[in-house]
């Protein structure tokens, strides 16, 4: 998902008073990393990260694209330590021969078009692309025979993450069916200011971390969803919980100084004139 599912650098969408900073290290030359959760100490999730990943019935799988793998707030590291049935795939797009897994749903779907198919993708749909919201289609999905549902989910800012779906439609239309968590293109997307589980500023309403998003899809999809979504979600707050802390003032750019004093001159210069 657009993400954790998700999207838009804080520099680029957060307000100008504020910037990201990097946790403190005890040297400035090297970072010390928990062995654990592979996160700088300072920012250690392993009293958060299940002991044992957790177990389901769904089968996870994560385009992941390469961009994100430098990301400091890229939320698929930690999804992959605390689910167990959770396979990560660096690349730009699904196609056959990357995965032995989704090649042999590929391949069965060819062999047999009338079987039901299992393999759901969760991302927004669009007008020559449908989606199905997921909330909606509860009841059927647990009364399916089908027990073992296979969730991909695309990890990339907003734009990567349209050409990854769209790069990967040719594969994913032959055993796959798109779905969607509930969203809302007019109304504007939220910020780390907004909830305590937005790491990123949010392109419009419903657009999410790909960690919220997949314990999201799994509420529904898994019997014990409800008590492995709060899992993770909780997972999640602490990550935006460590991130809030390493907020810190910044000074503004000098042109937006300059803008700012240019209005306030009009400002003065629209009083006197109307006295």
């Amino acid at each position: 998902m657009p993400t954790d599912h998700s999207f838009d650098t804080y520099h680029q969408e957060l307000t100008t008073l504020f910037h990201i900073s990097d946790p403190p290290t005890a040297t400035t030359t090297r970072r010390r990393f928990c062995g654990g959760c592979d996160r700088p100490i300072n920012v250690c999730l392993c009293d958060k990260i299940p002991a044992e990943p957790i177990s389901t019935f769904t089968q996870v799988v994560i385009l992941h694209h390469p961009h994100e793998q430098r990301h400091k707030l890229s939320t698929v590291p930690v999804l992959s330590k605390c689910l167990r049935n959770c396979q990560t795939l660096i690349g730009r797009r699904l196609r056959l021969g990357d995965s032995p897994f989704l090649d042999s749903l590929y391949n069965a779907a060819v062999e047999n078009p009338s079987q039901p198919f299992r393999a759901l993708y969760l991302f927004p749909g669009t007008d020559s692309s449908p989606a199905i919201d997921i909330s909606k289609c509860q009841s059927s999905l647990r009364d399916s025979s089908i027990s073992n549902y296979v969730l991909i989910a695309f990890d990339g800012t907003w734009k990567h993450a349209k050409e990854m779906v769209q790069a990967s439609l040719p594969f994913l239309s032959k055993f796959a069916i798109r779905v969607c968590l509930e969203f809302d293109i007019g109304i504007e997307g939220g910020t780390i200011f907004d909830s305590e589980l937005i790491l990123r500023k949010e392109p419009f309403s419903g657009c999410m971390s790909t960690m919220e998003a997949i314990a999201r899809a799994l509420c529904v999809l898994e019997p014990r969803g409800v008590e492995i979504e709060g899992r993770l979600v909780e997972v999640l707050r602490a990550m935006v919980r460590f991130q809030i802390f390493y907020l810190k003032p910044m000074k503004p750019r000098p042109k937006l100084l300059k803008r700012g004093k240019e209005n306030e001159k009009n400002n003065q210069s629209a009083v006197v004139f109307d006295l």
